[in-house]
């Protein structure tokens, strides 16, 4: 019997965030989610979304012609069969991107999927939500972000960089720019000298999904 997977949706646009930003870029959005962070802009999806079989998606991702794929939620590992969906997009040659909270493991993902693992902050309500055993199935293509809401954020996000230096490809400091101003953000980084890259959701400045 074939696996199906709960979708939120699927659709084409811009990569708004990571190294991959201003790319164009197929979103598969996953149903469910197991935190609820203070901030999620993407509640939307905590609900069961529409059962699909994996071949289904996977023709859904085709008819856009579009050689980057995004596994996004609510939180994507929280369905087991994403590795198997991971899988059959990989056999088609299309670059994999799989965006996760961190709280689940990451061991079976195939190790050509590009994870974008989202540390939470206190700012979340989620802070202690992140499974330290991960940092041991980050790849050197893999990137870390932490979304940042104050300076307690930000300390925390710095602290967890240098105690764990992780081996990633990049690490994005994301503002909620409801509550934080960019440029306060940047000021802290520059003062520090913070080896890690100011990220903007393009996506939100230029109004597109």
């Amino acid at each position: 019997m074939e696996k199906h997977l709960n979708v939120s949706e699927i659709f084409y646009s811009l990569q708004g965030e990571s190294s991959y930003a201003g790319y164009p870029c197929v979103f598969v959005r996953l149903s469910e989610c197991n935190l609820r962070c203070s901030y999620c802009d993407t509640q939307y999806a905590f609900g069961d979304g529409r059962s699909m079989a994996i071949s289904s998606i996977l023709d859904e991702v085709k008819r856009f012609s579009c050689p980057l794929v995004e596994i996004t939620g609510g939180e994507p590992l929280f369905q087991d069969d994403v590795i198997t969906l991971c899988e059959e997009l990989l056999g088609t040659n299309l670059s994999v991107l799989l965006e996760t909270n961190g709280s689940l493991y990451l061991e079976d993902l195939p190790r050509e999927v590009i994870k974008i693992v989202d540390v939470k902050t206190p700012g979340s309500g989620m802070g202690n939500s992140f499974l330290k055993w991960n940092l041991k199935y980050l790849n050197p293509h893999d990137e870390l972000k932490f979304v940042i809401t104050n300076y307690i954020d930000y300390l925390f996000a710095k602290n967890f960089i240098e105690a764990n230096q992780p081996q990633v490809a990049h690490i994005h400091f994301s503002p909620v720019t409801s509550v934080l101003e960019p440029s306060l953000l940047a000021a802290w980084m520059l003062e520090d000298k913070l080896k890690a890259r100011l990220s903007l959701q393009l996506h939100r400045l230029l109004a597109i999904p």
